[in-house]
C-alpha cells in the first residue's frame, strides 16, 4: 500500500536513496568504500572497487584482505599478470574442473566480475568460513612463502591510507 500523496516510484528513491546512505563498513558507505578501494586498484582491475566492495560486505570478508590478496597475488598495483589480464583470474585460483587458462592449471572465467566474484566465493568457503579471516591466519594455508602474510599486510596498509 501507498501512503497517501506518495506515488510507489518516490516509496523506491527513497529506499535508495537510504541504502546509498547505509554505512557498511568502517564509517563508509558502499560509495565510499568502492571509491577507496579504487584508488588502489590499477591496471585491468581499475574501477573495479564497487564489485570487491558489494561482493565483500554480501560474504562477510574485510574488502581491505580481499584486495590486499589480489594486488599480492597479481601483481595490479602496478600492472596486472597476464593470467588476470587474459583468463580474469585476480586470485590465481587453480582450475578444478573449470575452463583452463591457456591450457595451464590454473582458472579462466569468462568476464573480469565472474573472475572477481569466483574469487571472493573461493575467499570465503575456503577461509573465512572456516575462521581464517587474516593474513596471518590464511597464509599457512593459502601460500607456500612464509612472507606472504607480512606482503599481504603491507597492501592492506597502503589501501587504507589511500
Amino acid at each position: 500500500q501507498v501512503a497517501e500523496g506518495q506515488s510507489q516510484e518516490d516509496k523506491e528513491r527513497e529506499a535508495e536513496e537510504a541504502r546509498k546512505n547505509e554505512v557498511v563498513y568502517e564509517g563508509m558507505t558502499l560509495e565510499e568504500l568502492a571509491a577507496k578501494l579504487d584508488r588502489s586498484l590499477n591496471s585491468t582491475i581499475s574501477g573495479q572497487g564497487n564489485t570487491f566492495a558489494s561482493y565483500a560486505i554480501e560474504l562477510g570478508i574485510d574488502p581491505y584482505l580481499a584486495v590486499a590478496i589480489v594486488m599480492h597475488e597479481t601483481g595490479c598495483k602496478w600492472e596486472c599478470s597476464s593470467l588476470l589480464k587474459q583468463c580474469n583470474n585476480v586470485g590465481g585460483m587453480k582450475s578444478g574442473g573449470t575452463g583452463k587458462c591457456n591450457g595451464g592449471s590454473y582458472a579462466s572465467f569468462p568476464s573480469l566480475e565472474e573472475g572477481i566474484r569466483a574469487y571472493m566465493n573461493n575467499l570465503y568457503k575456503n577461509y573465512i568460513s572456516q575462521g581464517l579471516t587474516t593474513a596471518e591466519a590464511m597464509g599457512p594455508k593459502y601460500a607456500a612463502s612464509t612472507t606472504w602474510a607480512s606482503q599481504v599486510n603491507a597492501y592492506i596498509n597502503s589501501i587504507k591510507a589511500a
